[in-house]
């Protein structure tokens, strides 16, 4: 076969990729998971995701954790599952003392 023939194949093939990309990006991995819908949202059925973060104030930690659940999500299953305030069955939870806190974050994700 040619070398043109060969790059011919090769972007015959690559075409129907951005599509799939475009999927990928939309839902990533979250097809693994079962939905439901909950208050016009569609929600994770029963999978949780969490957070970790720190910071010198409860206030700085949680948002650092939330930052990092929000991040992590969006990158499995796409922007669109990626925001904490859409997310349902939240929970929070924080220990330390000024200066030094760390908080968790856990909820399951949703998208609109």
């Amino acid at each position: 076969m040619s070398k043109s023939a060969v790059c011919s194949v090769a972007i015959a093939l690559l075409l129907p990729l951005p599509s799939k990309f475009a999927l990928a990006q939309e839902t990533g991995l979250a097809t693994l998971h079962d939905w439901v819908r909950i208050g016009g949202k569609t929600c994770m059925a029963n999978h949780f995701h969490d957070g970790w973060g720190g910071g010198t104030t409860r206030s700085h930690a949680q948002a650092a954790a939330v930052h990092a659940w929000q991040d992590f999500t969006a990158w499995e299953y796409g922007r669109r599952w990626g925001n904490y305030g859409n997310a349902i069955s939240r929970s929070v939870r924080c220990s330390g003392v000024r200066g030094n806190v760390s908080c968790s974050v856990s909820a399951r994700p949703c998208r609109r």
